[in-house]
């Protein structure tokens, strides 16, 4: 992702900053989506494979990259489990 992208972008619910999550995460999130057990906000099964995502400032929600665009939908945000807001919440 663009890192001058990344400056303009803000969480649309909370504004916060957001920051790239590393790709053992995305990793791990793909692995959840193909077994079809990753769920979203709203609580629909996430279907399409991440290339990256957007970690709010908080750790507690991330923001998918799909096909290369960001979905900045409050509703599309996945929540973090623990584990992986304090490993990767580095800032």
């Amino acid at each position: 992702m663009d890192p001058e992208l990344l400056k303009l972008l803000c969480c649309p619910e909370t504004h916060q900053d957001l920051r790239l999550g590393d790709p053992e995460l995305v990793e791990k999130l793909n692995e959840q989506v193909h077994l079809g057990v990753l769920r979203n906000r709203s609580g629909r099964q996430v279907e399409r494979k991440l290339d990256g995502a957007l970690i709010r400032a908080d750790g507690k929600f991330l923001y998918p990259i799909c096909e290369n665009i960001p979905v900045m939908l409050a509703d599309e945000a996945i929540p973090l489990d623990p584990q992986f807001q304090s490993r990767d919440s580095k800032t």
